[in-house]
């Protein structure tokens, strides 16, 4: 049986570490006195079990550890020379990349050049784009264990958006599309920042998304350029049948006409979105073939059995 380690990370982004958290290890959060992005610890109201500390920055230096696993550009660039000591630097190291390159799409070098370390993809897509230069990689798909029971009845004959930001972040995650869009078919848009928009429903909490999701009709991610949401799969395990562009990741997970619709035309997108509206029960049909999938392809003990080699390879 492995041995249990203890895992210094991160708080960026709290489902995927809520999924993360249900590996059989411990974790320590890092926590600064103004809880800045990142350092914000057992952060929310997601259900973090008894395994999951927080590590103030000014003990962390005198806090023993076994693995250190970097989430983000703050934590690896900055934290880890001003709160880890030169032991805990040398220690196992994880760097999780959560997005694909944001400068060159393909030319662009990671950040992490470290051959002692490992490098952590969530997609394969990502995986592919990103130059990793000497340090050695690894991809874990993402897994998610449902928070709740609900499962789609698509009631609603609307669409849902689930992004946060979505003004903000602009065309890379589809704006311009869900504006398009909006003037064709009913959506709705839930995230943080999402009330400034037309259709804005305002932030929604991680236990009452599959609520939401379940009761719409289908779900619309416009997003041309970003890694597979967490969203999106949450999504598929309630039953809801997505429609989004053949970009990135999606493109290996969605069969147009079979477990949802993608294409690159927003006419075609608006066409499938359009169909389902007068079609509940083709709805019902692609969202339950998209659960089977999601389910096989992306169950929380896959998932846990793929972070339990990692960290055992990083620790042997």
């Amino acid at each position: 049986m492995a041995r249990r380690l203890r895992i210094l990370t991160w708080h960026v982004h709290g489902n995927y570490l809520y999924n993360l958290t249900q590996v059989p290890h411990d974790f320590y959060l890092v926590t600064d006195p103004q809880r800045s992005p990142g350092r914000v610890g057992r952060v929310g109201s997601l259900p973090w079990g008894g395994h999951v500390h927080e590590a103030p920055v000014d003990r962390i230096a005198d806090m023993p550890f076994d693995v250190v696993l970097y989430q983000h550009r703050t934590a690896w660039e900055e934290d880890r020379l001003r709160w880890l000591s030169s032991a805990q630097q040398q220690l196992p190291r994880v760097y999780l990349e959560h997005d694909p390159p944001q400068k060159h799409p393909t030319d662009t070098l990671h950040r992490v050049q470290d051959p002692g370390a490992l490098l952590v993809h969530c997609t394969h897509f990502n995986a592919l784009m990103w130059h990793n230069g000497v340090t050695p990689w690894r991809v874990v798909e993402h897994g998610v264990k449902p928070l709740g029971q609900d499962h789609y009845h698509g009631e609603l004959a609307q669409g849902l958006v689930v992004i946060n930001h979505l003004e903000r972040r602009g065309r890379r995650l589809g704006l311009d599309l869900y504006r398009q869009m909006l003037e064709q078919v009913p959506l709705s848009l839930v995230g943080m920042g999402s009330e400034t928009l037309p259709g804005g429903l305002g932030e929604q909490s991680q236990q009452s998304l599959p609520g939401f999701m379940a009761s719409h009709r289908f779900f619309f991610h416009p997003v041309r350029y970003t890694s597979l949401g967490l969203a999106l799969i949450e999504a598929m395990l309630v039953g809801q049948p997505v429609v989004g562009l053949a970009t990135t990741e999606l493109a290996t997970v969605i069969r147009s006409g079979d477990n949802g619709f993608i294409d690159n035309r927003p006419s075609a997108l608006a066409d499938a979105m359009r169909q389902l509206l007068r079609d509940p029960g083709l709805a019902r049909q692609w969202g339950e073939r998209g659960r089977v999938l999601a389910r096989e392809r992306f169950g929380i003990d896959r998932f846990v059995a793929d972070w339990m080699h990692i960290f055992h390879e990083v620790t042997t």
